[in-house]
């Protein structure tokens, strides 16, 4: 296959989290065009209640057709993410695509919410995804300047600020929204470089564990759609022209339409017309 048919082939990714779930199917997209793709996560050891591992991950990821570097580690931690940047950028050159995937939830009411799980959600979600991206901006630039498209694509939402969310949920608002602030500004920031910086978020659930174990079971599991979906519409933002797309929160149907993509039948968990559950913050 040529270049064109496989944007991605050679290009380099570092992904926050990615052991499982979203991120894992995002990875595992780019792997299929012979992405070069180095996961920060700290699941060494199999979970009791959520398949996968950083090892199970990039296996799937090498059978995917992609080659791995796995970097142990927590992305609170700045030496620990400094390293795995470094790393990156000896082992493949350079870093062209960083996705902020790793995040905390917690939708407990503000009385209730423990102070130790507030600092994990702002730790991972907003002050990870800033560090990650912060980390990685030299190696983005290079990119650019040798014309391989750089993007930074985190996973959160547009910044709604019907106060019904931080009504909800106000510890966890603050952390997906403080991910959605740094595309913003980043954008801007990184704008003239040529680097993307987008945000990108469901219009539906999407039947991962944390949906079954956090959020509405089995049930919203049956009404939610498959983390394929938003892999394939990644894919479609970190394969457009970066110094074109910059700034957006993107939701995955949205992109998929805009590329022709109607037909959304194969991402349902359940076949059928019944109702799906939107997504938090839409």
């Amino acid at each position: 296959m040529t270049e064109a048919l496989k944007p991605l082939a050679g290009r380099t990714m570092i992904m926050s989290g990615g052991s499982r779930g979203i991120g894992l199917e995002i990875a595992k997209r780019a792997a299929a065009d012979g992405a070069n793709i180095t996961l920060i996560a700290k699941t060494d050891t199999p979970h009791p209640k959520l398949p996968g591992t950083i090892h199970t991950a990039a296996a799937e990821l090498e059978q995917a057709g992609g080659t791995v570097l796995k970097y142990l580690g927590d992305i609170r931690d700045d030496e620990a993410v400094a390293q795995a940047v470094q790393q990156t950028i000896q082992q493949f050159g350079g870093i062209d695509m960083v996705v902020n995937n790793a995040s905390a939830i917690d939708i407990s009411p503000t009385e209730l919410l423990p102070m130790k799980k507030y600092d994990l959600m702002q730790d991972i979600n907003c002050r990870g995804s800033f560090l990650l991206s912060k980390l990685s901006i030299p190696a983005l630039k290079e990119s650019a300047q040798a014309g391989r498209n750089p993007h930074i694509l985190t996973l959160s939402p547009p910044l709604n600020l019907d106060p019904k969310w931080a009504g909800m949920a106000l510890g966890y608002t603050i952390a997906k929204y403080g991910m959605s602030l740094t595309t913003l500004g980043l954008a801007e920031e990184l704008r003239k470089y040529g680097i993307g910086v987008n945000s990108l978020w469901p219009r539906t659930t999407i039947a991962t564990a944390a949906v079954r174990n956090l959020l509405g079971g089995d049930e919203m599991m049956s009404t939610s759609r498959t983390p394929d979906i938003y892999a394939d519409s990644a894919y479609l933002v970190l394969t457009s022209p970066a110094k074109d797309t910059t700034g957006n929160f993107f939701i995955d149907d949205e992109v998929l339409a805009a590329h022709g993509i109607t037909d959304l039948e194969k991402y349902r968990v359940v076949p059928g017309d019944g109702e799906l559950t939107t997504d938090l913050f839409l």
